[in-house]
């Protein structure tokens, strides 16, 4: 019997996209050095290559990162003045990216039907407060029993305590009545298989080569799209 799903969000209730740290960053130095594009370009560059860095860490050692971890990499300081409205700008320049697929609310009304805990667990630098936004505008967030952002934790995935805490966040004790969705291999499935869950894959998402390692693991079951999630673990 399964009593909980947790889900990745980017990639698994959020469609991949693929999008440009560069760009991304620079809209942030531009409103930091609005007056000096030599400066605003250095520092998209050094927060681009920090933020990569960061990702890339992740492979050897899963360690948890935030965005003020990504500034002080790029050797900025984040008690600027202008600070607040380069970070909304970075914020704004990412919600493309943010829309949740269509298909998750009829999913999870259907998991909610059956009495199943659900929960999110995300590898994310960013505040949990932005997802949290995004997922309210799209009015899925109040299906979910808990939400567990690894910007709130020491770990991301596929650390174990990245996996366990999201179980507890839902109020499930035991890994093998607990299935865990979402895109990335290493991160998703070998992290959730080797605490004992159950784990789908949704194999969509473009991974950047700098964050692939090969995994010798099968995921418990494959889905195309959402909507085929609720049917796959109807028997489970």
């Amino acid at each position: 019997m399964i009593d909980a799903v947790i889900f990745d969000w980017g990639g698994t209730l959020t469609p991949w996209k693929t999008m440009d740290f560069h760009a991304g960053w620079r809209t942030y130095a531009d409103v930091l050095h609005g007056d000096d594009a030599e400066r605003a370009a250095a520092a998209a560059a050094a927060l681009a290559e920090a933020d990569t860095g960061r990702w890339a860490a992740v492979k050897d050692s899963s360690a948890a990162f935030t965005l003020a971890h990504v500034l002080a990499d790029a050797g900025l300081d984040a008690s600027s003045e202008l600070h607040g409205d380069a970070l909304e700008a970075y914020r704004e320049f990412w919600v493309q990216a943010t829309h949740t697929d269509p298909e998750v609310e009829p999913m999870l009304q259907e998991l909610k039907r059956r009495g199943l805990k659900l929960g999110v667990l995300s590898s994310t630098a960013w505040p949990g407060e932005w997802h949290e936004e995004w997922l309210r505008r799209d009015g899925v967030l109040h299906y979910f029993d808990a939400v567990t952002w690894s910007s709130d934790l020491p770990w991301t995935k596929p650390h174990p305590e990245a996996f366990l805490t999201a179980m507890k966040a839902v109020g499930v004790d035991d890994p093998a009545r607990c299935v865990y969705v979402g895109d990335r291999p290493y991160d998703d499935i070998s992290g959730a298989k080797g605490v004992g869950m159950k784990a789908v894959l949704v194999p969509h998402s473009d991974i950047p080569v700098d964050q692939r390692v090969p995994v010798d693991i099968e995921p418990d079951g494959v889905v195309q799209r959402l909507a085929e999630l609720p049917g796959l673990i109807r028997t489970w």
